[in-house]
């Protein structure tokens, strides 16, 4: 069997943010990291950090955002390319997501940006999620 570790980073954080938790924590990796960065960024998380509880494995404590009436902002999270279909893009080919309400994560040759970010720099590459 195998696993997707990005859509389950994924899944956990739309799960935590419907069950309105202030946090969530995923067994941590490089990517990840960039995601929860490129999110943050973004205005889609509060912020995130490492932790090291256990001892035995690292974790990645993203901590969501709501607004005051406790509405989550992330409405919608969505992956896209996936282990048996990926999903790549030429720069002609990025598209704004919701109508530029969203954004879309990619892996580029010059590592992991916003649609928006590769789109101004003119590269495309594999796009692996979007977020509204």
């Amino acid at each position: 069997m195998q696993t997707d570790p990005i859509a389950d980073f994924l899944t956990r954080i739309r799960n935590a943010s419907a069950a309105k938790h202030q946090r969530v924590d995923v067994p941590v990796s490089k990517l990840k990291t960039e995601i929860a960065r490129i999110l943050k960024d973004e205005g889609y998380i509060s912020t995130y950090k490492l932790v090291d509880e256990n001892k035995t494995r690292k974790m990645l404590r993203v901590f969501l955002k709501y607004t005051p009436d406790r509405r989550s902002v992330i409405t919608g999270i969505k992956r896209i390319s996936r282990p048996g279909q990926r999903h790549y893009l030429g720069v002609t080919d990025i598209r704004p997501v919701v109508g530029g309400l969203g954004i879309s994560i990619m892996t580029t040759p010059k590592g992991l940006m916003s649609g928006r970010a590769a789109r101004k720099a003119n590269i495309g590459g594999e796009l692996l999620c979007e977020v509204w």
